[in-house]
């Protein structure tokens, strides 16, 4: 596969860029952790998921890309230096000869998902009743946040999810419901059947995609990762949005699910959601498409991956 050499002036005004959009989420989250603070909707992009903030801070190409360099660059960039990449005179690229076997079948999963995602149409009748889920006749020492309130009351909460029909079909969400929860969903998504539950309606398999890019760093490059971080941001926001925490006072206004009104609302900013993922999630397949094609040997085995 040809790579183009990219000019010194080009990468770096990309990984400048990078580093404007994703430095003041990661730095944020750095601090907060050393200060022993917790921030109920934005920790989750470092805690839940893998990828560490200097990670994620760090721009570096794709396996597609190659890099020119100066003397003068390679002092001012530690990281031209890392186990990952392999230097050719003034150039530089993604050490392909380090890519570990197992990433092969990652890419071949993640290319599977989706592409099933891609071919169900989507549904939005879930109304975001999953984080309630994780609350409904929980103890207060056992809910997750419970450094905020809710905006109900536990038998009003209780009362609201019992009216609801709740449909997750989402595996890492439902396995955070209580116990007492479990049962109200009509589906019962297993990480086994991840590739036939997962479709395009739901927030969390799209905020996902930043999972699945994160975890082919660094083949995949920083430009689609950044890119899933952010989305990932937006669909937490809106996740937190309506769940039952007040988080008014963190500039969160609540959509009341609870109501009709605040359902429609979350079904409406659900569907916006899921057609601004859908172009990512057709670049994440077509990146895994195009790097499966440097296996030497073909899969054997499947896999089931969280």
């Amino acid at each position: 596969m040809h790579q183009q050499p990219i000019p010194v002036e080009i990468w770096t005004l990309r990984a400048k860029n990078h580093a404007d959009l994703i430095a003041p989420q990661a730095d944020a989250f750095l601090k907060r952790r050393g200060l022993g603070l917790k921030h109920p909707v934005l920790d989750f992009l470092f805690t839940y998921y893998s990828c560490s903030p200097l990670k994620l801070k760090q721009w570096v190409p794709s396996f597609e890309e190659t890099l020119i360099i100066t003397p003068e660059v390679r002092k001012e960039n530690s990281w031209l230096t890392n186990y990952w990449f392999i230097s050719d005179g003034n150039t530089l690229s993604v050490n392909r000869e380090r890519i570990p076997a197992n990433t092969f079948g990652l890419a071949a999963f993640v290319e599977e998902l989706c592409s099933n995602v891609l071919q169900k149409p989507p549904r939005f009748g879930c109304y975001g009743l999953h984080e309630w889920a994780m609350v409904y006749k929980s103890s207060t020492e056992a809910i997750r946040h419970k450094g905020f309130r809710l905006r109900l009351s536990p038998e009003e909460l209780a009362s609201f999810v019992e009216s609801q029909s709740i449909c997750c079909s989402h595996y890492d969400a439902y396995r955070f419901f209580t116990e007492e929860a479990r049962p109200l969903n009509i589906l019962n998504p297993l990480l086994d059947t991840r590739l036939q539950m997962e479709q395009s309606g739901c927030l969390h398999a799209n905020m996902d995609l930043y999972k699945w890019a994160s975890k082919l760093w660094p083949w995949i490059g920083s430009d689609l990762i950044a890119k899933a971080f952010l989305l990932a941001v937006e669909g937490r926001e809106l996740d937190m949005r309506a769940s039952p925490y007040e988080l008014t006072d963190e500039g969160y206004e609540p959509i009341l699910i609870e109501t009709e009104e605040g359902r429609k609302q979350y079904q409406k900013e659900q569907q916006l959601y899921a057609e601004r993922s859908l172009p990512l999630r057709e670049e994440l397949r077509a990146f895994c498409k195009r790097f499966l094609t440097l296996q030497k040997d073909p899969l054997t085995t499947s896999a089931t991956y969280i």
